[in-house]
């Protein structure tokens, strides 16, 4: 799956147009975005209430004040120069909350980055000014995973990265903050897709059978672990397919042309072929627990429907992760299987795809969703 350009980024992270929006040139329209509560309006103008002696952001949660009451104001410097001093509620003289929720997630986000040992919910709370809940319920909504989860995944990148680094195994298991080798090695399968010590070396020892054969959309390449299928790949040059495996586990033992992995690559052509029929082989799916996700929410969109990336953020979770969803996308190295083809734009049109909008446009046809 490609990723998205500038362009359809924009749209697909504003998501469809809301209705009522204006360009705020008259006291009326200025009017109307307050009383809806417009944030898209937030930083074109400011309001302040001469009852109150304040003035606020157009997206202010405070009550409704009387219209004959209230003055519009182009800066925050013009209203305060008129005299009134910033709202206590909405802070229209800090950033927006969005901006401070953004800032204070990328916060913890570091602080859970560098501790040694993974920080609990009551502490990163208390860290970011805000109670449990609260804080639970932004982490979440910022990057789509809850703070648990996201302290999973740094652990895991620890490890990664010691496991590629010169001291031993048991080392990289402490210095990711487990307080236990056999803590890891329970979590290890389903963080790395293999042992540590295959993994620090490239994938060495790990055993991975694969075929190159020809469908109708081109050269695809089909590759399997002792677990499941970890790639299908798709392109016009089988000798460009082999290196694309080749450089993900430069280390792997890569089996070719093995007795009996014709099946396996019937399967998934017959797949490819009539793409609405599934896979009913398993899959040995490896990334990070958001790419995890997304990969999941992919596999349940049945064959004939599409969703938009703002959409798929949704449903993941995280409504304002388009760009992260279109990363994740893009990380598939399991065409079909994992079904990225069914994610298009906001508009219904065509984005693009990793293995060519060409075949995008084909494997929708066959679902009959295009």
């Amino acid at each position: 799956m490609g990723t998205m350009n500038d362009q359809e980024y924009e749209h697909d992270e504003r998501g469809r147009e809301e209705p009522g929006r204006g360009e705020y040139d008259s006291d009326d329209e200025r009017w109307a975005a307050v009383r809806r509560r417009d944030g898209a309006a937030d930083g074109r103008f400011y309001y302040a209430v001469r009852s109150t002696g304040v003035y606020c952001r157009p997206s202010c949660g405070s009550r409704p004040a009387l219209r004959a009451n209230v003055s519009f104001h182009a800066s925050r410097e013009e209203a305060e120069l008129a005299g009134y001093r910033p709202c206590l509620r909405c802070k229209p003289d800090q950033p927006p909350l969005a901006e401070r929720h953004a800032a204070m997630v990328a916060r913890m986000c570091r602080l859970i980055d560098e501790a040694e040992t993974e920080p609990d919910l009551a502490s990163l709370a208390e860290a970011s000014g805000m109670s449990r809940f609260h804080f639970h319920r932004i982490f979440k909504a910022q990057t789509g995973l809850t703070p648990k989860a996201y302290a999973a995944g740094a652990q895991q990148r620890r490890m990664q990265a010691g496991l590629a680094g010169e001291g031993t195994v048991t080392d990289a298991i402490y210095a990711a903050g487990f307080n236990s080798s056999g803590r890891f090695y329970a979590k290890s399968p389903g963080a790395l897709g293999m042992t540590p010590g295959a993994w620090r070396g490239g994938g060495s020892g790990a055993a991975i059978r694969f075929a190159i054969a020809e469908c109708s959309l081109g050269a695809i390449l089909v590759a399997s672990t002792d677990k499941g299928i970890c790639a299908i790949l798709m392109g016009d040059d089988p000798d460009l397919l082999a290196r694309d495996l080749q450089d993900r586990f430069p280390k792997a033992e890569l089996i070719g042309a093995e007795p009996g992995y014709e099946r396996v690559v019937a399967a998934v052509v017959g797949m490819v072929e009539a793409p609405g029929t599934g896979l009913d082989l398993p899959l040995d799916v490896r990334g990070t627990a958001f790419q995890q996700r997304v990969w999941r929410a992919l596999r349940e969109i049945p064959a004939g429907k599409t969703v938009s990336y703002a959409e798929l953020a949704a449903i993941v979770g995280a409504p304002k992760g388009a760009r992260a969803v279109a990363g994740a996308c893009a990380a598939n190295a399991i065409a079909v299987a994992i079904p990225c083809h069914r994610v298009v734009r906001n508009d219904g049109s065509i984005s693009g795809y990793r293995w060519g909008v060409e075949r995008k446009q084909a494997l929708l046809e066959r679902e009959g969703s295009k």
